[in-house]
């Protein structure tokens, strides 16, 4: 990704959040991807670690219409994925989705119980939450304009528990500076 790009979205998120009342700790560990498919307004997503704990983690995430976060699965994390603001599409398969399709599973949406089919599209409101278990495969994006999305979580691993069905997928971009950077990104850090 370009850095000016990256700087750009951090704008348009930290806009987005201030607008909606959403405001963020002291020196919060900001993340940027194009998941390595070079394509950020296709693929892409902002994230603020809030929290990052051995137990538990808490995310505040950005996406505008047309950003997907592509369908992967966890083999350890349990996360409950929340519409904060906005509108947010969330697709579900009860494993990879090439070999679930029509397959019936439970999922929790609103601290209720339901029957879903494989490729079902579930859609939150803010406020409205999906409890996310290993090895449901999952993708989400926004059917507002723009969606803060929440993340709270098992203990995350992103270098080692996430397993995308496209195995072209990157987490981390690389960086192309063509401007300086409004500040340093989880990735830059040495340590994610």
């Amino acid at each position: 990704m370009k850095r000016s790009d990256i700087n750009k979205i951090i704008r348009e998120a930290q806009k987005c959040f201030a607008d909606h009342g959403w405001t963020l700790p002291p020196h919060p560990r900001w993340d940027v991807t194009d998941f390595g498919l070079g394509d950020h307004h296709r693929y892409g997503l902002v994230l603020v670690n809030l929290a990052e704990e051995t137990e538990y983690c808490e995310k505040l995430m950005y996406a505008q219409k047309g950003m997907t976060t592509p369908a992967h699965a966890h083999k350890k994390k349990k996360e409950d994925i929340i519409s904060r603001w906005g509108e947010l599409c969330v697709q579900v398969w009860a494993a990879e989705p090439s070999k679930s399709t029509g397959q019936k599973f439970r999922l929790n949406v609103n601290n209720a119980w339901r029957e879903v089919t494989s490729g079902d599209v579930i859609v939150l409101q803010a406020g409205e939450r999906v409890r996310l278990t290993p090895g449901i495969y999952h993708e989400f994006y926004p059917g507002s304009e723009e969606c803060i999305i929440g993340e709270v979580s098992t203990a995350n691993d992103d270098l080692h528990d996430n397993f995308f069905v496209n195995p072209d997928v990157g987490r981390y971009p690389g960086i192309e500076e063509d401007e300086a950077p409004l500040l340093r990104l989880l990735s830059e850090s040495g340590v994610v």
